[in-house]
């Protein structure tokens, strides 16, 4: 039937133009797969011959049709009985049949081939010959590990896997992505990652958008995320690395989506920034003993203690001194006096609050009258639900520079006598203090109370 009649016109074909058959449909169908194919007669013939065998073995279609079995010049002579008895017995068998063999060439070199041959059956169900695809052994081999690398980069991988569309949607998780996302494979696919996570998406989405744009980054990326887990936000460090997917049956690259892997390294990153903060902590103390040594003065030598101790630690510091230089042994009211403050404006060296003595009217609980009562560290923080009106209330009510949202008060003890205490005071951009931060706080307060201790001395001298 004619293309015309098929689509139900009624063009009368042109004089010179020849009636087609699904012969020719057949053909481009033959000649356009991707695998190499031939098909047999029940006699054996070689009745079909498509461009991929032509391009493996060089034999082409012309020379191939007609043929009778491979013998003498697809196969070795020696060898042709054998592969064309194996061919040939799809015939007879149901399924199909694999089967591995070596092809010769038309300039006389060998290929080893995989081949999948199955009957062709006529109108009354009987053979009436065969096909067989076939293609180079190590191009099939190359297949099944990329199938077998993905199926098991989706399953048994020990770090996460996912495949995300272009629509920055999860399409395909692995056991341990899900594991991470705190929530099931199934569950999570097609969701926004909007819906995961809770910090750190925005940073996500725009890693994704790059590599489906540009390609994959040149090394891996480590982000800091906020998972949304049925217990809680969970803030993990993941390594990230990334893979553009693009399709390979498309003429020009159709992208896919993006490959994402990633793996979880927060307690390493945790540990490292640990290190860090220790070392740079520890490097700071250590100069600031330097500095002080050349500080004729020991109560100068008390404030650049405290100015050396405020780097990437606290926004400001006050020190308080036990009225009559040290708390009374019978356990009564003690009273503060402020002897050495920061800057509340711009950053600059600690100021000697003078000699006027006047006590500091701390109401009744004030985190300092905790500190010498208990004779150890006490940290406080403003309410997190605060208006900025309600924290800076709550800093003025203790007598603390506006601003101020989170303290750490360190007890000043030099020769088993209380002399004071420390306060280190953060801002609301700043996280509250930890136990590690109170440690450090100790230890600057040790050699603070050293300093104020000596300045009593000399002073009584």
């Amino acid at each position: 039937m004619s293309a015309s009649r098929r689509s139900g016109t009624t063009d009368e074909l042109g004089p010179d133009e020849p009636e087609r058959d699904g012969s020719d449909l057949l053909a481009a169908l033959l000649d356009g797969m991707d695998a190499a194919l031939c098909a047999f007669d029940a006699d054996g013939v070689v009745t079909h011959w498509n461009r991929e065998a032509e391009r493996i073995l060089g034999w082409t279609a012309a020379e191939a049709v007609g043929r009778r079995g491979f013998a003498g010049w697809a196969v070795r002579t020696a060898d042709a009985e054998e592969v064309e008895g194996r061919l040939l017995s799809a015939m007879q068998t149901p399924g199909r049949q694999v089967h591995e063999f070596a092809l010769l060439t038309k300039d006389g070199g060998r290929v080893l081939v995989r081949t999948q041959s199955a009957a062709v059956r006529g109108p009354d169900g009987k053979p009436a010959g065969l096909y067989c695809a076939f293609s180079e052994v190590h191009t099939q081999i190359d297949l099944e590990r990329s199938i077998a690398l993905s199926e098991a980069l989706f399953e048994d991988a020990s770090w996460g896997v996912v495949l995300v569309d272009v629509d920055l949607r999860p399409a395909v998780v692995n056991a341990h992505a899900a594991r991470a996302l705190g929530i099931g494979r199934t569950a999570v696919l097609g969701r926004p990652l909007g819906e995961l996570l809770s910090q750190g998406v925005e940073e996500l989405e725009s890693a994704l958008t790059h590599v489906l744009a540009e390609g994959a980054p040149p090394a891996p990326a480590e982000m800091w995320v906020s998972v949304r887990a049925a217990e809680g936000e969970k803030r993990r460090c993941w390594r990230s690395g990334f893979l553009r997917l693009a399709s390979p049956l498309a003429e020009e690259p159709v992208p896919l989506g993006v490959g994402w892997l990633f793996q979880d390294v927060t307690e390493a990153k945790q540990t490292e920034q640990e290190a860090a903060l220790l070392r740079f902590r520890a490097n700071q103390l250590h100069r600031a003993g330097r500095a002080a040594a050349e500080c004729e003065d020991p109560e100068e030598a008390a404030t650049v203690y405290l100015d050396f101790s405020l780097a990437g630690f606290a926004d400001h510091a006050v020190i308080d001194r036990v009225a009559g230089g040290a708390a009374a042994e019978s356990g009564g009211p003690v009273r503060l006096v402020r002897a050495v403050a920061t800057p509340a404006g711009p950053p600059g060296p600690s100021l000697l609050a003078g000699k006027a003595g006047l006590p500091i009217r701390y109401g009744d609980g004030h985190p300092a009258l905790q500190c010498v009562d208990r004779v150890g560290s006490v940290r406080a923080s403003a309410s997190a639900s605060a208006s900025a009106d309600s924290a800076r209330e709550w800093a003025e009510s203790r007598q603390w520079p506006p601003g101020s949202v989170h303290a750490l008060c360190a007890v000043l003890r030099s020769r088993g006598r209380t002399l004071g205490v420390v306060t280190f005071l953060r801002g609301a951009g700043r996280t509250q203090f930890e136990r590690a931060d109170a440690s450090y706080a100790e230890d600057v307060a040790v050699r603070i109370a050293a300093a104020l201790d000596l300045a009593g001395t000399v002073e009584r001298e």
